[in-house]
């Protein structure tokens, strides 16, 4: 042992099949199929991004419905669920934002990061590829009303991608019809 401490080895650390990511934070959680969501409650798909794994961290972002005094946008939310912390945020969503997070799910599909409402009014949301930590990260940042920024490390499953797709399509399918202007 020198001055630097004991090396550790990442030899050790599980990879992802598909991606090949590192996943020392934590293994992918399934989530269910649109059908079987759609199951549940009053059937209109709430669920636009659902990420998660087995140690309790998740990112989720819901439709509530639509904005009463606004009949181009939508009501929603991000919820941010650590063992350490939690919390959630307000999101309106409008069709530019929902066309916003095809072209978002198109780049992760292509292997790049991120950055979904950046710049826009509310929170912002960010999907690093290989975070700090050495595995994806969603960054949730609500620089316009809490100033808070949260960092969730997590490893989704290998079809994340597509099932968020279906999800932006039901969701689409569902609330764009009801939204005017």
């Amino acid at each position: 042992m020198g001055t630097d401490g004991p090396k550790r080895s990442r030899a050790r650390e599980p990879l992802h099949a598909k991606t090949g990511w590192k996943m020392p934070c934590g293994r992918a959680r399934i989530s269910l199929p649109a059908d079987e969501r759609a199951g549940m409650g009053d059937g209109a798909p709430t669920e636009l991004l659902f990420l998660a794994d087995d140690e309790g961290n998740s990112v989720t972002v819901s439709v509530l419905g639509r904005k009463p005094r606004w009949t181009a946008g939508l009501e929603a939310e991000i919820v941010v669920r650590t063992p350490f912390v939690s919390g959630r945020t307000d999101l309106a969503l409008h069709l530019s934002k929902l066309e916003e997070w095809a072209d978002a799910l198109d780049r992760l599909d292509a292997g790049e990061d991120v950055a979904w409402m950046e710049m826009s009014r509310g929170p912002s949301l960010f999907i690093q590829l290989d975070g700090e930590r050495g595995c994806p990260e969603v960054v949730v940042e609500d620089e316009s009303l809490s100033m808070v920024t949260v960092r969730v490390p997590l490893v989704p499953p290998d079809d994340w991608i597509s099932d968020h797709r279906r999800r932006l399509r039901d969701v689409m399918d569902h609330w764009v019809p009801m939204l005017s202007g």
